[in-house]
Order: C-alpha cells, then structure tokens, then sequence
C-alpha cells in the first residue's frame, strides 16, 4: 500500500509561481513512476505530468508544456510540480498518482494509488 500526500497549494496571481509536492509512504516509492493530474471545477479529472521510476523521462500535457517541471527525489520519497506563469485555467485540485510505468500513469488508466489533493487558485 502507498499513500500519497500533497502540499504546496494556495492562492496565487496570474503569472506567479507555486512548487506542489508529494510525499509517498512506504520503501517501494522507487519502484513507481509518478504523475500529476488536476480537475477543475465542473470539469473532468485531466493528466498534468508524469515522471519514470528513474527520474530520467518526463511527460507533459500540451497546455502546461514549457511552463510546468517535474521531478522526484527518490531517497526523500517525494515528487514535485514546479509551476510558473501560472494562469486563471491552471485553477484547480491537483492530485499526485503512482502508477507501474510513465506510459499507463500520463494515460491516466495504470494509476494505481492517489492523493487526495491540493487545492491551486490562480486570480486574474
């Protein structure tokens, strides 16, 4: 069993910056790449980022490309989501997942364990 937990969220103006990270129970941290997904309100649940077990290989949604980073730190079980330039439709409850490969976590179908959120509001 992993459990995942979130932090780093808040209120931020257009154009700022806020860091989110995920810290992960248990020794098998390393053996899961890691993703980000969001929903806004009224809207679906949607794929951010997601990182290999390694930390080598990172996949990122269109609409963030360029402006979001993530990375992990293996031996503090953590990952994280830099994010800048940060705009109004970037507004939402962003969750941390864990999944077997970058593949099936960035499809949002091979997730196997999420956290329960960390609210993000970008004012305009």
């Amino acid at each position: 069993q992993v459990q995942l937990v979130e932090s780093g969220g808040g209120l931020v103006q257009t154009g700022g910056s806020l860091s989110l990270s995920c810290v992960a129970s248990g020794r098998t941290f390393r053996t899961y790449a890691m993703g980000w997904f969001r929903q806004a309100p009224g809207k679906e649940r949607e794929f951010v980022a997601a990182i290999s077990r390694s930390g080598g290989d990172t996949q990122y949604a269109e609409s963030v490309k360029g402006r979001f980073t993530m990375s992990r730190d293996n031996a503090k079980n953590t990952v994280y989501l830099q994010m800048n330039s940060l705009k109004p439709e970037d507004t939402a409850v962003y969750y941390c997942a864990a999944g077997l490969t970058i593949v099936v976590v960035s499809r949002g179908y091979g997730v196997e364990y999420w956290g329960k959120g960390t609210l993000v509001t970008v004012s305009s």
